[in-house]
């Protein structure tokens, strides 16, 4: 079995914002020359989410809208027991969990196996500063 392990570096500068990951996605499962596996990819902060969906910027500032309906953003300790002891960010840390850690996808013929409009997504809740996503390629 052959894998591979990639850690893309992303930098947001707001507070949230979405960002397609797929090229960067597909060069992994190129390089890491398995024909047929699993891809899996992973936000490595708690305050971040990598997910798929369509790449569709209506669609982004609908998720923006409304995450910040459900996680309103407020740093005072008042809201959110997390920020009482000294974060801010409590609200990143519910957005995180509505959108997800993770994905894992198919790798078939030597690439990914998304569906029409899938595309895979970095989505920072906490940004203007440097993250990781960790890519793993496993397969024959």
């Amino acid at each position: 079995m052959a894998s591979l392990t990639k850690y893309l570096s992303m930098h947001v500068p707001e507070r949230m914002g979405f960002e397609n990951i797929t090229p960067e996605v597909e060069d992994a499962v190129r390089e890491s020359g398995v024909a047929e596996g699993l891809c899996l990819v992973n936000a490595m902060h708690i305050t971040a989410s990598v997910f798929i969906n369509d790449d569709e910027s209506g669609l982004h500032a609908d998720y923006r809208r409304w995450l910040e309906d459900l996680a309103p953003f407020d740093a005072s300790p008042d809201r959110y027991h997390h920020n009482r002891t000294g974060e801010d960010n409590a609200d990143a840390h519910h957005k995180r969990q509505i959108m997800g850690r993770e994905v894992v996808v198919a790798v078939t013929g030597g690439r990914l196996d998304l569906g029409p409009w899938e595309q895979i997504f970095y989505g920072e809740f906490d940004g203007r500063r440097t993250k990781r996503v960790l890519v793993k390629v496993i397969g024959e």
